[in-house]
């Protein structure tokens, strides 16, 4: 009976013009709301870092790419044999897509800016690890890195498209594939135009239609070494699977968005003559509008 009648009393102290209960509304109606925004912050599971996967044919400049993001500066490398993980920041002028809109006084704003950075050996033997990668949680997106000055050769053109067409199927079959009506989560591709500072290098947008064009080829001589073993008839018709819309015209980037992915082809340059700087804002920017 008393705990009822303290109750009381509290209640119509609480609700008199009294100076001390204004105050003291005042002072709960800020703080409760401050509070619980400052607790669910630090009580909240701490968020998975976003993953990206460097691919790309060897010598493309994967791994000074990686050492770049990481460590700020491109330092001499050695080709890869197997995958390697590193962490990196955002650049201080770069902001994450998922921050946009979020207070630069956030406690999470640091963590939000950190991402993994995959780098997988470009050998053909050993490019099963950037394939086995492609279910490596939080995987935000994939930045395949290509030469632009090899490209200017019918073997290095060949290369680079065979493994760009090999991938993009992959990402085509885990769309077709997935079990669910809504599908796996969208995996953009960067094609990174690498090395763009050197003379012989093709433009971005040269690099973009010579892989499409080659890519076609890539997609026509399999199709035709098929059908010319007796493999692929038409009762195989619905297990075949070919790379765009059915396998047939010409072949482009644009194609892929019906399976939720978007290529885009952006060059710059990972390492810079004298006292020139690299090139790799656009990289970064297409980082973060992915994060």
């Amino acid at each position: 009976m008393v705990d009822w009648t303290t109750a009381q009393d509290w209640l119509a102290w609480s609700f008199s013009p009294s100076i001390s209960a204004i105050l003291l509304t005042l002072f709960l109606s800020l703080a409760l709301p401050l509070s619980i925004h400052a607790y669910l912050y630090r009580q909240r599971a701490s968020s998975v870092t976003p993953s990206f996967l460097l691919l790309g044919p060897t010598g493309a400049g994967k791994t000074s790419l990686q050492t770049l993001f990481e460590r700020g500066n491109a330092t001499p490398t050695h080709t890869s044999q197997s995958p390697a993980t590193v962490t990196c920041a955002l650049p201080r002028d770069v902001t994450a897509a998922s921050s946009k809109y979020r207070s630069t006084n956030d406690p999470s704003a640091k963590t939000e800016r950190k991402l993994h950075l995959i780098d997988t050996p470009g050998h053909g033997k050993l490019r099963h690890h950037a394939f086995s990668a492609l279910t490596a949680p939080a995987l935000s997106g994939l930045i395949f890195v290509v030469d632009s000055a090899a490209l200017s050769s019918a073997n290095g053109l060949t290369e680079a498209a065979t493994y760009l067409h090999d991938l993009l199927l992959a990402l085509q079959k885990r769309h077709t594939s997935a079990k669910t009506s809504k599908g796996p989560k969208t995996l953009n591709v960067l094609v990174a135009a690498n090395k763009q500072d050197l003379f012989t290098a093709l433009p971005a947008q040269l690099v973009r239609k010579n892989l499409e064009r080659e890519i076609t080829k890539v997609r026509d001589t399999r199709a035709k070494g098929l059908l010319d073993s007796g493999v692929g008839g038409d009762e195989d018709e619905e297990e075949r699977e070919w790379l765009g819309e059915g396998g047939e015209g010409a072949f482009e980037f644009r194609q892929m968005e019906e399976c939720g992915v978007e290529v885009q082809v952006v060059g710059g340059n990972v390492r810079a003559e004298g006292d020139e700087a690299p090139h790799v804002q656009n990289w970064w920017a297409w980082v973060a509008e992915n994060m």
